[in-house]
């Protein structure tokens, strides 16, 4: 039976735990990065009043948790790591980059899941980054971890389909359960057979940094390529844009793409406005019109959104 420990945080670390368990293999620790974010006192307080979902998680399953550390890279959990001399570790999410005197501990290997099919989009938030550039595919890649960031040798890979109304939410959801199948057969393979890793084709590579521009803009882009933004980054932050000096901020879940039946043809104009409904359209940059169910940016003044419509926005205006 592989003795298994898994590092991470959210619904990949919780599907990475319940793929060692449905490859029966023997979970000899656990962390979350509760543990390493927040000082212990506090942490058990949290624990206590809220619980995060990760700690649920693990305490229904009754799970040795690793604790009293600060880094994956520190001395001391480099000791507990070769104290509970793990067969694997597995990574799922993580904000460190693990250094070589702690993924070199483990017998067979220290693997990260990485939410896309690598070499392609490296870096944090895949998910945004394939909505965005309205990617037809992502998928899962489960590696061998080394110095760089995403970079070690490929084991296994699976195909996530992006439908057009995917959010960053409902890829990732997707995405994570597809993780959980890959890792339990990788698992299971790995109890009998040598894998061969693959070396990543750095010709083939791409690397994405943290989303910045969240801002829409019709007049130079396409109604599909704002339409893409707003729903990749949701849920972890929201898009907007301005109608004068106002921020408004569209619902990703109540947007869409419509044909232009309007008078209306310049980039930038709003087309169509329901105040009841909190809806515009807005010309893009191919003459489609995007339709938003809006919000004010600000969250103390979302009550007023339908009152700001009613007396500020009208057909003609220039967003």
């Amino acid at each position: 039976m592989l003795k298994v420990v898994v590092i991470g945080y959210g619904e990949m670390f919780t599907n990475l735990i319940a793929a060692a368990l449905d490859a029966n293999c023997n979970i000899v620790g656990v962390l979350r990065k509760e543990m390493i974010k927040y000082p212990s006192w506090l942490r058990k307080m949290k624990d206590i009043i809220n619980p995060s979902k990760d700690y649920n998680y693990i305490k229904s399953y009754n799970l040795p948790e690793i604790k009293g550390i600060d880094s994956v890279n520190s001395e001391k959990f480099r000791r507990k790591l070769i104290k509970l001399n793990p067969d694997i570790v597995l990574v799922g999410s993580w904000g460190e980059k693990f250094e070589k005197a702690t993924y070199d501990i483990p017998k067979i290997a220290t693997i990260n899941a990485h939410p896309s099919l690598l070499p392609k989009y490296r870096g944090p938030n895949p998910y945004f980054w394939v909505i965005k550039n309205q990617e037809q595919e992502s998928g899962i890649t489960l590696h061998l971890m080394d110095n760089g960031f995403d970079t070690g040798s490929i084991l296994a890979q699976e195909v996530v389909k992006i439908y057009p109304s995917d959010t960053g939410e409902s890829l990732k959801q997707r995405t994570v359960l597809t993780a959980r199948g890959a890792a339990c057969e990788l698992l299971k393979a790995l109890k009998e057979d040598i894998i061969i890793p693959l070396k990543q084709r750095e010709d083939k590579a791409s690397y994405y940094s943290y989303p910045e521009d969240l801002e829409l803009d019709f007049r130079n882009k396409t109604a599909e390529e704002n339409y893409a933004t707003a729903r990749a980054i949701y849920p972890w932050s929201r898009t907007w844009f301005y109608h004068d000096i106002t921020a408004l901020s569209p619902n990703p879940k109540h947007t869409s793409v419509e044909k232009n039946k309007t008078p209306c043809r310049e980039a930038g104009m709003v087309a169509e406005v329901d105040c009841e409904a909190k809806t515009l359209s807005v010309v893009c940059s191919d003459r489609m019109l995007l339709k938003m169910e809006v919000e004010l940016y600000k969250k103390c003044d979302r009550p007023f959104t339908k009152n700001y419509i009613r007396r500020e926005i009208k057909v003609g205006d220039m967003i």
